[in-house]
């Protein structure tokens, strides 16, 4: 890589490893697969960085590391992909009594775990929007969707987020 390409990654790409790193995990749901799949990316972003319009290499890094994870997904975890909203559903603790473990869980464990539990397609535009503090624009060319479905998706995922703490508070 020419030294020019070089110092263009480091400026425009490397600031957003965190960006990154956070999308993939909350894509994958998982630390060490998220790692690889941002890896993956990293090594694309440095080939193709010669591709990149503008200065700001974040929406084109993040629309890189969605790709890789959805492909990384459909190689080996095709049924979260299509995973539907019954993964919503309540799931009481063994007889009705709350999970100890949910008891002592503070105000983001609870969110985290809430978010975990949303289909893909509303988790990953509440993580572009409310983690990483994207535009509708940006998350519509990241997420390849125009901005409307961008909204109501994030209308529906914010919905089922309240519905799933507000089911939570109950059992607590």
């Amino acid at each position: 890589m020419e030294a020019a390409l070089r110092e263009r990654f480091n400026q425009a790409i490397l600031p957003h490893l965190d960006a990154a790193y956070t999308l993939a995990r909350w894509v994958l749901r998982d630390d060490h697969d998220a790692e690889d799949v941002v890896q993956e990316a990293m090594i694309k972003a440095m080939r193709f960085i010669g591709d990149l319009k503008g200065a700001d290499g974040r929406g084109w890094l993040l629309a890189i590391v969605r790709t890789t994870a959805f492909t990384w997904l459909q190689r080996h975890r095709p049924g979260d992909i299509s995973m539907s909203t019954a993964a919503l559903e309540v799931q009481e603790a063994p007889g009705g009594a709350p999970d100890a473990a949910l008891q002592q869980a503070d105000a983001a464990q609870q969110l985290g775990a809430a978010l975990e539990r949303l289909p893909l397609e509303f988790r990953e535009v509440i993580v572009l929007r409310e983690l990483q503090g994207l535009s509708y624009q940006a998350i519509s060319d990241i997420v390849h969707s125009p901005i409307g479905t961008v909204m109501s998706r994030l209308s529906r995922g914010r919905e089922q987020l309240a519905r799933v703490l507000g089911s939570r508070a109950t059992e607590v």
